[in-house]
């Protein structure tokens, strides 16, 4: 929660900051922001190291069933790479763009979750 914290009011500062140099001196402006996304991507890989060390303890509790923590990772990337890119494009004003992306991104993540879905309606079958 402290890290969190720490970013928003990072992101919050920075771009008061470029808003405030953004009338004289647009360059400053933009360095600005620069500096600032590179900082909050800082925190963001910190994060991810953290996270994967998680994943790994977790896979190791999971014997016989390591593709299922492969499927939720696959589908937790699909959705950020998505949802950055359409971001991306209605920032850039492409907003139709966006939104194929954005259908894009949920049926990828419904094929990806299949195999899953799958396997549960097979454990429900067997429990019949």
């Amino acid at each position: 929660m402290g890290e969190v914290m720490k970013v928003g009011m990072l992101g919050i500062v920075g771009v008061l900051f470029a808003l405030l140099f953004k009338g004289e001196k647009q360059e400053y402006s933009h360095y600005i922001g620069f500096g600032a996304a590179v900082l909050i991507f800082y925190y963001v890989v910190q994060s991810l190291f953290s996270l994967m060390g998680r994943f790994e303890i977790l896979q190791g509790y999971m014997t016989g069933n390591e593709n299922y923590l492969g499927t939720l990772l696959k589908i937790v990337g699909i959705t950020y790479i998505c949802e950055f890119s359409a971001g991306i494009c209605k920032d850039a004003g492409f907003s139709s763009i966006a939104g194929q992306i954005e259908v894009l991104g949920k049926l990828s993540v419904m094929v990806a979750g299949l195999p899953i879905l799958l396997a549960v309606i097979e454990q429900i079958q067997g429990f019949l």
